[in-house]
């Protein structure tokens, strides 16, 4: 119960104050496919199945018959969970199409802004629950380009936030990618927001009276009402290794670049860049071992001491009849092991039955 009042009090808190700042639809970060998180997201070069509308849709075009794929994930141990389900195809031979959408939420929140009556007795019976819920459904169409080995992809989201009966939000944006292959080298860029993503919100002023006198000083004046959301790029190259003639290996660096000043190893007042290593081994396309390290972060320690966090990354993967499933274990926080998640996905190919 202390738990989810702190989450209650936490989104509240980002809710605020958050407002034109430089974390903004941060759940459109987290990432899918237990694939790719296995590798720490070092696949924007790669990423060529129906999970690349998310990573890069230009490598839809690869999609050769009907994908569609479903992900499942807990966080914060199991206080948020994470869901994930996507369908591609192809349109031609030269192009592709996706659809995707993406639910992020705490559900089971007290509400405890009317625990009090006007008498000022405690009456629990007062208590409701609601969720907190964020939402993107994503369109994406990719097409090879005259150039061999080169191909373009976009999205268009939209993107609905709820709080409960507090606020809502309705959002829209745009993403564009590009993927380019030649000599065994594969190459790809992924600019998110290239318009900047808006969220209008609408906030229930009724329900925001009820607390704005709780705390005095605080929660006076109602939040902005717009959010914008920076652009975001991400750039990787990639490259495949035969081991012997049962083995392969795949191996990607990603540079994770916000166009802001943030902890990341490399900062600066224009650009910050985290960079992202991930492998892949398998054996004949049909068992997968992934590992990856990314989320390079400066932290300052209690006694005033600089210290360098990184997020490792561990997955599995097989293959079997056109079905593949994929399982990650990720430490989101990089501190201590009640943040570690256990990611499952899985993925079918309708091709295998043509």
């Amino acid at each position: 119960m202390k738990t989810k009042f702190f989450y209650l009090f936490l989104f509240f808190t980002v809710f605020v104050q958050a407002q034109f700042r430089n974390f903004s639809n941060e759940f459109l970060n987290i990432g899918v496919d237990a694939a790719a998180l296995g590798m720490s997201k070092s696949v924007v070069a790669t990423s060529n199945d129906v999970n690349a509308s998310y990573w890069n849709p230009a490598g839809l075009v690869a999609v050769k018959d009907y994908q569609g794929t479903l992900m499942h994930a807990s966080y914060f141990a199991g206080i948020a969970t994470y869901n994930y389900g996507g369908f591609a195809m192809p349109i031609d031979d030269d192009s592709a199409v996706g659809l995707s959408i993406i639910r992020f939420g705490v559900d089971d929140i007290l509400n405890t802004t009317e625990l009090i009556d006007g008498d000022g007795n405690i009456d629990f019976n007062r208590i409701n629950l609601f969720s907190a819920a964020d939402y993107a459904f994503t369109v994406s169409y990719a097409r090879k380009l005259p150039a061999e080995g080169l191909s373009i992809g976009g999205n268009a989201k939209i993107i609905r936030r709820i709080i409960g009966d507090f606020a809502t939000s309705w959002g829209f944006g745009f993403d564009l990618g590009i993927q380019y292959q030649k000599n065994g080298w594969r190459f790809g860029a992924m600019a998110r927001d290239i318009t900047t993503t808006f969220n209008t919100w609408a906030i229930n002023e009724t329900e925001f009276e009820k607390i704005r006198k709780a705390v005095p000083g605080q929660n006076q004046e109602l939040p902005e009402t717009t959010e914008i959301t920076k652009p975001k790029l991400q750039l990787g190259v990639a490259r495949s290794f035969k081991l012997g003639s049962n083995f392969n290996l795949l191996s990607e660096i990603d540079l994770n670049m916000r166009f802001a000043e943030t902890n990341d190893i490399i900062s600066s007042s224009f650009v910050s860049i985290d960079p992202a290593f991930g492998f892949q081994l398998d054996y004949k396309q049909f068992v997968f071992l992934r590992l990856g390290a990314g989320n390079f972060q400066n932290t300052i320690e209690f006694n005033g001491d600089n210290s360098l966090s990184v997020q490792p990354n561990f997955g599995l993967g097989f293959t079997f009849k056109g079905i593949q499933i994929d399982y990650a274990l990720t430490n989101i926080g990089s501190v201590g092991n009640a943040l570690f998640s256990n990611i499952f996905s899985i993925k079918f190919d309708y091709s295998f039955y043509r």
